[in-house]
């Protein structure tokens, strides 16, 4: 007989969470009449997951019925702090029961009770009779339901993923029971909800007592046994309080449900039903899963665009209107550097040229058109097109709009490249992603002309669509002025550099190879001869068997596949044996050769240059990335950092010359915290770790701080900016936890505002759902809202950093732009080179470098002005490794 599994799904809980992991396309998702749609959205995704993980016999999805439940008549401040709902969510919450409807599934509220209740209740029911049953929710409090026969299962990754709860799980992870989850809510309390606990009793206080007593029953018991202490005081005084906030804190398994088990079988969706609903509110990605269009009649479902050939007699006519015009440049692969055009597209609302081929880019008119900085142009991918056809000798202006910079701008968590998806987001339906078109993977093909030609003239349609509701998102977000004036000219910027590339010494490469092969050869033989015989020492499984069946040294960590032999274990056994580091070094020295001298000989183009693609749209802080090959990898420290020795000017006589910020982002941090001590240290030009562990440790000098004081410092420094922990840091610099955390109190004491800063961008990011940086990059955070812990401090963290991190990759940019056009205003011959972090490389004659070591600082100086003074320090050599100092 097979086992009936119930899921219970707590529906308030996912989907606020889905409200939130979507927010930041709140505006993308919208029907006709103005609902919202992105929780609803969200919400069904999630429903996906839950059906394909959980396989439901049976389901019912839990609601609150309201605010006042009899939890708020135990304790009137019971979940009182919570931000008012958004009425952008609460109009969608009947929709998403609409949505359990049609896809058969039963929903249920109970007035006076949360919708933990109702879950409680049911669970217990359901076991009774012999049913599994798995609870999701995304909230933490319900992992207390834990047992033989309930799993709970939370969100995570917003919600896209589930975590599974049994009750040895939830012991590996918090070291107590689930059943024991209330007495820890007792008597530490829980801010979500809006209930204090024991005054000064923290999460770790609350497990020594548990481990103790393990109760609070137990606990007050045996207070009497307890020694006289401020915990003990605190635990009187306020017991009350943690035997109502355990009563809070506990699921009623009792609730007055009305409904029956016998009404909750699920027998999958009313296809109908359920089309109908999708269509309403234009959810083409569900339909497409149903293989259903989302127009009733399919062969009205998707628009034709008409186009017609284009020919230089057709473009000049178009061109004389003088209207703006959207560009497509069309190539089949990512490497722009490399890959032929395929067709090119030109057009406005009324006419849309298109091409399956690149002739037209060869006519002397459509040269002096696309370098005609006065006829207004559309595109896609700014830098693509400015580097692809500088292949044709043509220099490209005029882009006033690139659909691909604007809309990461408005979302810089869905950085997809691709315009049919981005235009699918904006509501424009006709366009399809390329990988529908073209084929992904090793299935890549040029379609049929037709279809290809089709395709790219939807493009150009779609660029005319996304022109006219991406300009407004930018100006709502306060953006137009970060794309304008930083994004759109630093695409110039960056194609030069990848048009340029820079020089790399194969002799080098080849002199370190040899080298490098060498030394690996002795290191593999001094490898087997300590462990007595050959083996794969690639291999984790094979080096595992070695190390711990064979030579008997302890495991630190299991994995699926064993015992883990990651740089963090083998570094804990450098003492233990001498082969771990025989094996360190192995690794150290085979990344060295693999990934950076082979990688780079590789990656090395026909003019000796490396020309390395620099990614705008990818990372959610504003930091740009270099791929294929990775410069911005290449080690700075330890040997890896020779592999700076291949990199050389393009000519005898020519040098490299580096200017990299100091200390950019804590100089960020204090213009951002206005922190009065810090921003002495900067104005002073103080050595601020230095200055810092002298604040830290009470010192009344900075030459009483000692290299390990500073050292200590630096960590500290560096980690706050990151959000660090007492655990992360103790970690970090080899100290106990509570030194750690002496040491993060005593830096809050000497910097205050610096905290005062960090709470307020946490307290920011809830309100808002996002946080800025200072020219309004904006970066949203769906995670800020979540109940389980560790999911909710990450967001926490990165509310911190991300304002400081993103605020340092906007004055760069903004240096880089200025540096550009004084090097062109002043006449010189150096180029700019390389972006690595917080520093620019360039190559100039040997007369120029004098020039570039005033001109550089300066105007990178002046990038911004933040109320600490900026600093750059520079170098120059005959290769990366001397110019980097």
């Amino acid at each position: 007989m097979t086992t009936k599994r119930l899921v219970l799904v707590d529906g308030n809980s996912i989907a606020f969470r889905a409200f939130f992991a979507m927010h930041n396309v709140l505006d993308k998702f919208k029907t006709p009449e103005g609902l919202h749609t992105n929780a609803i959205y969200a919400f069904n995704s999630m429903l996906n997951l839950i059906l394909n993980k959980a396989n439901p016999t049976d389901m019912l999805v839990a609601f609150d019925a309201g605010k006042v439940t009899f939890r708020t008549k135990m304790y009137p401040q019971y979940k009182g702090d919570r931000p008012t709902t958004p009425d952008e969510f609460r109009e969608q919450l009947p929709y998403i029961k609409e949505l359990l409807t049609a896809r058969g599934i039963k929903s249920y509220e109970l007035a006076n009770y949360e919708a933990d209740d109702i879950i409680g209740t049911m669970a217990t029911q359901a076991k009774q009779q012999g049913y599994e049953v798995v609870i999701v929710t995304g909230d933490h409090d319900l992992t207390q339901l834990a047992d033989d026969r309930v799993t709970v299962a939370l969100t995570v990754k917003g919600v896209s993923d589930l975590e599974f709860y049994t009750p040895e799980s939830f012991k590996e992870e918090m070291d107590i029971t689930p059943r024991q989850l209330i007495d820890l809510k007792g008597l530490m309390g829980d801010t979500s909800d809006h209930y204090p606990g024991v005054s000064k009793v923290g999460k770790i206080t609350a497990l020594k007592l548990l481990h103790q007593y393990g109760s609070i029953e137990n606990l007050y018991a045996n207070l009497g046994e307890m020694k006289p202490s401020r915990l003990k005081d605190h635990l009187i005084e306020d017991k009350d309080m943690a035997f109502l906030c355990k009563q809070l804190a506990e699921i009623n398994c009792q609730a007055p449900v009305t409904i029956q088990l016998n009404e909750l079988h699920y027998d999958g969706d009313q296809r109908e039903q359920l089309i109908a609903f999708y269509r309403k509110l234009n959810f083409r990605s569900f339909l497409n899963q149903m293989d259903v269009p989302l127009d009733p009649h399919p062969a009205e479902a998707r628009a034709k665009v008409d186009y017609q050939p284009l020919t230089v007699t057709a473009l000049k006519e178009l061109v004389q209107k003088q209207q703006p015009l959207s560009v497509v440049i069309e190539m089949l692969g990512a490497d722009y550097h490399t890959e032929p055009i395929i067709g090119v597209a030109v057009g406005n609302e009324e006419t849309i040229l298109v091409a399956d081929h690149d002739d037209i880019l060869l006519d002397d008119f459509t040269k002096q058109w696309l370098a005609d900085e006065q006829a207004v142009k559309y595109v896609f991918d700014l830098k693509c097109d400015l580097v692809t056809l500088n292949r044709y000798g043509i220099l490209f202006k005029g882009a006033t709009f690139d659909a691909l910079l604007a809309s990461y701008l408005v979302d810089v968590n869905d950085n997809t490249n691709d315009l049919g998806l981005i235009a699918q987001s904006y509501g424009y339906s006709n366009l399809l992603p390329d990988m529908e078109v073209y084929g992904k993977g090793a299935h890549v093909a040029v379609p049929p002309t037709e279809r290809l030609q089709e395709h790219l003239a939807n493009k150009v349609a779609a660029l005319n669509y996304l022109q006219k509701s991406l300009p407004e998102a930018l100006k709502k977000h306060d953006q137009d002025q970060l794309f304008d004036e930083i994004e759109l000219p630093l695409s110039h910027v960056l194609a030069q550099m990848e048009i340029d590339g820079v020089k790399v010494d194969t002799n080098v490469l080849r002199t370190m190879q040899n080298d490098l092969s060498g030394r690996l050869a002795a290191l593999e033989a001094a490898i087997y001869e300590k462990a007595g015989q050959k083996f794969n020492i690639n291999s984790s499984k094979q080096l595992s068997e070695i190390l711990f069946d064979k030579m008997g040294l302890k495991p630190l960590k299991k994995t699926k596949t064993g015992y883990s032999t990651s740089m963090e274990v083998l570094e804990k056994l450098r003492d233990q044996a001498p082969i771990v580091d025989d094996i360190l070094n192995y690794r150290q020295v085979a990344k060295i050769q693999s990934t950076y001298v082979l990688g780079l000989l590789k990656a090395i183009a026909p003019d000796c240059r490396v020309h390395t693609r620099y990614l705008q749209t990818l990372t959610q802080t504003g930091r740009l990335s270099s791929v294929d090959p990775n410069l911005q990898n290449i080690p700075a420290r330890d040997e890896g950092r020779d592999i700076r020795k291949a990199f050389v000017p393009q000519q005898a006589g020519w040098q490299l010359f580096s200017s990299d910020y100091s200390q950019i982002e804590l100089r960020v941090l204090a213009h951002l915290s206005g922190d009065d001590n810090m921003q002495q240290a900067f104005r002073e030009d103080y050595d601020i770790h230095a200055h810092t562990a002298m604040k830290i440790f009470n010192l009344h000098s900075v030459d009483e701080v000692t290299p390990n004081m500073r050292r200590k410092a630096k960590a500290t420094n560096f980690g706050i900016v990151y959000g660090i922990s007492d655990y992360g840091l103790a970690k970090n610099i080899g100290i106990s936890r509570k030194e750690a955390a002496e040491f993060i109190n005593s830096y809050f004491d000497q910097y205050p505002k610096v905290e005062e800063y960090m709470n307020e961008m946490v307290k920011k990011a809830r309100e808002d759902g996002y946080v800025e940086t200072i020219m309004h990059r904006r970066r949203y955070l769906p995670d800020i809202h979540a109940r389980s812990f560790p999911v909710r401090s990450f967001a926490e963290r990165t509310a911190m950093n991300t304002p400081i991190q993103g605020s340092a990759a906007d004055i760069i940019k903004i240096a880089m732009i200025n540096m550009e056009q004084q090097l062109k205003e002043q006449h010189l011959q150096a180029r700019m080179l390389l972006q690595v972090h917080d520093e620019l490389i360039f190559e100039a004659p040997q007369e120029e470098i004098e020039i570039l070591a005033q001109l550089v600082p300066k105007v990178m100086d002046s990038a911004v002005t933040l109320d600490v003074p900026l600093k750059v320090e520079s170098a120059a050599g005959r290769t990366w490794f001397e110019a980097k100092g």
